[in-house]
């Protein structure tokens, strides 16, 4: 039986495990020059061998990251004699991907480099999942827009910017009027459809910089960022209550509904999210209140005494 500690078999299953595990492996000079890659390699990256080899790294490069990226990643490396994290790379049909990753340095008997290690996977597919856990969690299932705790975040770090910048804010709260009554008599699949169009005509109305949130039910939130004055969220409320009043038609069937709308600025009418969200409900309450399809800019006579019930 040949002994385990023979240099030959050694040798052997060195090499045999460089073909065989899964994870992408590429040998390069101290210029970064490809010199070797496993079939994990090719399989990952699409490039056969022999069109890498001799090329330099920079050959799977996707350009997602800055060059303050791979500065820290080689200091890293030069300090400390090996980087671990992940990287988006490219492969030969120009796909992006990201691959989690290890860096070794390999120095000579004189401490100079003379060939990097890279050991990868592809872990693209668990990074899209990760992604579409968090956007199941801070979107709306049914219209894909913000719900109220992705609002809530966004305005909490709107806050912060127009306090230093000096900037204005407006959150509206939106409700839409007769919305229980097309969905008891048109049916549930109606209202599920007028709620998207309601959503993709709120945010057809908005600027790239603003948020339409849906906070449940048929309620709606709306951030505008940093409007010129009063007048602007006036005529935006405006174009939004001319346009919800449209009549809407699904599978021949004619639906018409309203919105009532609570106006609250930033800095006048709250400090903190959750004052300017309790500020523009209660406006919003009075316009409902007031004859709906309509809007009301909250003003500090309104109280939550002052909300009456509404259908």
């Amino acid at each position: 039986m040949r002994s385990l500690q023979d240099p030959e078999f050694e040798l052997k299953l060195a090499v045999n495990i460089y073909r065989s595990i899964s994870e992408g492996i590429t040998v390069t000079d101290a210029r970064g020059n490809i010199l070797s890659v496993n079939p994990a390699f090719s399989e990952i990256t699409s490039y056969a061998s022999d069109e890498v080899i001799g090329c330099n790294s920079r050959i799977l490069k996707s350009n997602r990251h800055d060059p303050g990226f791979y500065t820290a990643m080689w200091r890293e490396i030069k300090d400390h004699g090996r980087w671990k994290g992940q990287i988006w790379n490219r492969r030969r049909d120009g796909e992006v991907y990201l691959v989690r990753m290890s860096i070794a340095m390999i120095r000579d008997s004189e401490d100079e480099a003379i060939r990097y290690v890279a050991v990868f996977n592809d872990v693209t597919d668990s990074w899209r999942k990760d992604e579409q856990i968090k956007h199941l969690a801070f979107h709306d299932a049914l219209t894909d827009l913000p719900n109220r705790s992705l609002l809530m975040e966004r305005l909490g770090r709107q806050i912060v910017m127009a306090e230093r910048d000096r900037r204005k804010l407006a959150l509206m709260f939106l409700d839409l009027d007769r919305f229980k009554f097309v969905n008891d008599e048109l049916g549930h699949d109606v209202g599920d459809e007028l709620l998207m169009t309601v959503a993709g005509k709120l945010q057809a109305l908005i600027r790239q910089a603003d948020t339409v949130a849906r906070f449940g039910g048929d309620e709606f939130a709306i951030l505008l960022d940093n409007p010129a004055n009063t007048e602007e969220v006036a005529h935006i409320a405006e174009r939004i209550v001319a346009t919800i009043n449209e009549p809407m038609q699904f599978n021949g069937m004619a639906a018409q509904v309203g919105i009532s709308i609570g106006i609250a600025m930033y800095p006048g009418d709250g400090h903190t999210p959750s004052d300017l969200l309790k500020n523009a409900d209660s406006a919003m309450y009075v316009a409902k209140n007031g004859g709906k399809n309509s809007y009301r800019f909250f003003m500090h006579a309104m109280t939550p005494d002052a909300k009456g019930s509404y259908a």
